[in-house]
C-alpha cells in the first residue's frame, strides 16, 4: 500500500518509549528493568509516560514520526492495554507517518493471540522477539524465563497475528555454549524464516548478576567468540541475510529503520526512565528510577539527568564510531561537507586497514570487513586520534 508524501517540509524523527517491566531478570542484562512490582506502580508509568508525551509533543511541529520502538524490559509484559495507550497519545501528540515502522520488544512467555490480535489491529507492524538460543540448559543458566518450545510457539503465534515483519534476537559466547552449540542454534531458528535476526555476542557487565560468577560459568574466550562470529555471518549470508552491521542481519527491504537512526545520526526522543534523546542539537537522558521518573513528572521536577550540546567536533567522531557499525561506512565527500574536517588522514589509516582485510572501499564508502568488526574499536579508536589531531579545513593553508 502506497502512502501520499505529506511531510515534504518536515524531518524525519523517531521515538522510543522504555518500558521497565519484567517478569524476571536475566542474568547478563544491565539494562534498567524492574522485576518486582505491582500494578500501582504500573499505573504510575502509564501516567506518567503518557503526560510527558502530551508535553513533549508541541517542542516537535517540524517533525514527523516515521519510527516508533517499544524496548526495555519486556515491552510485552506490560500487556495490550498499556501499550496501545502509549501508541495512541504518541499518535495524538505527534505527525504519525502512514507507513511508520512501529516495534515493541516481547518475550516468549509474554505473548498470547490476544495481546498480538490487538496490537497488530492498533497498528503495530514489527515484533523483536528474544529468544537467544535454542538450549534450554543454557537459557535456564542466564535466567531466561521461557524454553525454546515456548520461542518457536511465541513466533508461530506472531505469524498467525499476521506479522509480516518479525526479527528474532540471538547470543553467541554463552555459559556452556560451544562453536557447533552456536551453529545449531542458527539453523534452527533459520528455519523459522524471520526477516530479521540481530546476534549478540555476551558481554559481562559490572554489576549484573553473571558478573559475580564469570570466572566460573565457562563462558567463551575471545578466539572462539570471534569464531563464532565469522561463522555467524558466512551462515546468514548462506541464506540471504545481508550484514548491514556489525550485529545485525536482514531480509531485502527489512532493515531495522528505527535502529538505523542511532547508527546514522538521525534524531529521536526517548520517554520512560533512563531513556536517551539526540533532538535538536541535544543529546539528553532522563533518570534511572521509575519513582523519580514518575514524581518529577508529577510535580513538574527534575528528570533529566545528563545534557548536553555536541560541540561538531565531537559529532565527527560519532560519525566516525557509529557509521562504522554499518556496512555503509562513512565518505569522503560526506564527511569533509559536514564537520569541515579533512578525510586524508582518516583515508591513510582505512587504506593500511584494506591490505590486513579489515577495511574496504566500494563506490566511494569505506566500510569494515566482517574481519575489522572484530577488531574495530583498535580501528576506530586510531581514526579518533587522527582527527583529533586534524585542523579544521577553514583554516587550512
Amino acid at each position: 500500500m502506497a502512502f501520499l508524501n505529506t511531510h515534504k517540509n518536515k524531518k524525519p524523527l523517531g521515538i522510543y518509549v522504555h518500558v521497565p517491566f519484567c517478569r524476571s531478570k536475566c542474568q547478563y542484562c544491565d539494562f534498567y528493568s524492574l522485576a518486582d512490582h505491582d500494578e500501582t506502580l504500573v499505573d504510575s508509568y502509564l501516567y506518567a509516560i503518557c503526560r510527558h508525551i502530551q508535553e513533549t509533543g508541541p517542542l516537535a511541529p517540524n517533525h514527523y514520526v516515521d519510527t516508533i520502538y517499544f524496548g526495555g524490559g519486556t515491552p510485552s509484559f506490560l500487556g495490550a492495554e498499556g501499550l496501545a495507550a502509549i501508541l495512541m497519545e504518541i499518535r495524538r501528540n505527534f505527525d504519525v507517518a502512514g507507513d511508520a515502522e512501529i516495534t515493541f520488544e516481547a518475550n516468549p512467555d509474554s505473548v498470547d493471540d490476544k495481546l498480538l490480535k490487538r496490537l497488530r489491529a492498533e497498528g503495530f507492524n514489527r515484533v523483536s522477539l528474544g529468544i537467544q538460543c535454542d538450549d534450554d540448559e543454557i537459557l535456564s543458566k542466564i535466567g531466561r524465563p521461557h524454553t525454546y518450545e515456548q520461542a518457536v510457539e511465541a513466533y508461530h503465534r506472531i505469524r498467525k497475528a499476521k506479522f509480516q515483519n518479525v526479527s528474532v534476537d540471538l547470543m553467541f559466547g554463552l555459559p556452556g555454549q560451544s562453536l557447533m552449540d552456536w551453529t545449531n542454534t542458527l539453523e534452527n531458528v533459520l528455519q523459522l524464516h524471520p526477516e530479521h535476526i540481530s546476534c549478540y555476542g555476551l558481554k559481562v557487565e559490572e554489576g549484573t548478576p553473571l558478573y559475580e560468577y564469570k570466572d566460573f560459568a565457562n563462558l567463551a574466550d575471545d578466539d572462539t567468540q570471534a569464531d563464532m562470529y565469522l561463522a555467524m555471518v558466512d551462515i546468514l549470508k548462506e541464506h540471504g541475510y545481508r550484514q548491514y552491521e556489525i550485529s545485525n542481519f536482514a531480509k531485502r527491504g527489512k532493515v531495522s529503520r528505527h535502529n538505523l537512526k542511532y547508527w546514522t545520526g538521525m534524531e529521536y526522543i526517548g520517554f520512560g526512565p533512563d531513556a536517551s534523546s539526540d533532538f535538536a542539537g541535544k543529546r539528553y537522558s532522563y533518570v534511572r528510577s521509575l519513582p523519580d521518573y514518575v514524581t518529577g513528572i508529577r510535580e513538574g521536577g527534575q528528570i533529566v539527568s545528563e545534557i548536553a550540546e555536541i560541540p561538531i567536533r565531537e559529532r565527527a567522531g560519532e560519525y566516525l564510531m557509529m557509521r562504522l557499525r554499518t556496512i555503509g561506512g562513512i565518505n569522503k565527500a560526506e564527511y569533509e561537507s559536514s564537520y569541515l574536517l579533512p578525510f586524508e588522514p582518516l583515508e591513510q589509516i582505512l587504506e593500511t586497514n584494506r591490505k590486513l582485510d579489515l577495511t574496504r572501499c566500494d563506490n566511494d564508502r569505506w566500510h569494515l570487513t566482517p574481519k575489522g568488526f572484530l577488531v574495530s574499536n583498535s580501528i576506530i579508536s586510531d581514526l579518533l586520534l587522527a582527527q583529533d589531531r586534524s585542523e579544521p579545513l577553514a583554516r587550512r593553508k
